[in-house]
């Protein structure tokens, strides 16, 4: 297989390595407030995010138990409007994680929907992966539409402690033959 699936192309969106020219926008995402309510990682400072987005930039595609974020940009501009991270677990059901980081002013048009369902279609065309999986906090109402847009389904809730506060997560998943039964309706959206 390729290593580098990479450009991506959508209909609006570019799926991609991150670049050097990503720092400020990735920054300015990254350090609202909304965006990183629910999300795990953790605000860089600017040296610690370019060295971010440089070992990013030349990361190995679908290395079991190491996290890649794909930079998603606008087709049109290139210009960086969220991420999508993935990790390939290395277990014997070849079960990968995915999620998503979304600029606030690109929300709300379906960004983050044709964001995700491309890089769900990039890792199951991978052969790599059987099942994919994406957490989320059972607030976070708009991921977990998201993830039902692509297709996902609950599988199940657990008690988690998030940023220092206790949490109920919700687990979605989406195996392979569920994914190819659900393509035919993604295409006549």
């Amino acid at each position: 297989m390729n290593d580098s699936p990479f450009p991506r192309h959508t209909a609006r969106l570019l799926l991609r390595r991150f670049a050097d020219a990503d720092l400020l926008p990735f920054q300015a995402y990254r350090h609202d407030p909304e965006v990183g309510r629910f999300q795990g990682w953790s605000v860089l400072d600017n040296d610690a995010a370019a060295a971010f987005i440089a070992s990013m930039a030349t990361a190995t595609f679908a290395v079991p138990g190491e996290w890649l974020q794909i930079a998603v940009a606008d087709r049109s501009t290139d210009r960086l409007v969220g991420d999508i991270g993935i990790c390939l677990r290395d277990d014997a059901a070849r079960t990968a994680e995915i999620g998503f980081s979304v600029a606030s002013g690109a929300q709300r048009r379906g960004i983050g929907t044709e964001a995700v369902s491309a890089a769900v279609a990039l890792l199951f065309e991978s052969g790599r992966v059987e099942r994919i999986e994406g957490i989320t906090d059972a607030r976070n109402t708009p991921s977990i539409r998201l993830l039902e847009r692509v297709g996902m389904r609950l599988d199940g809730t657990r008690e988690a402690l998030f940023k220092g506060e206790t949490c109920t997560e919700c687990v979605y998943s989406l195996p392979r033959a569920r994914w190819r039964e659900f393509a035919p309706m993604r295409s006549h959206q």
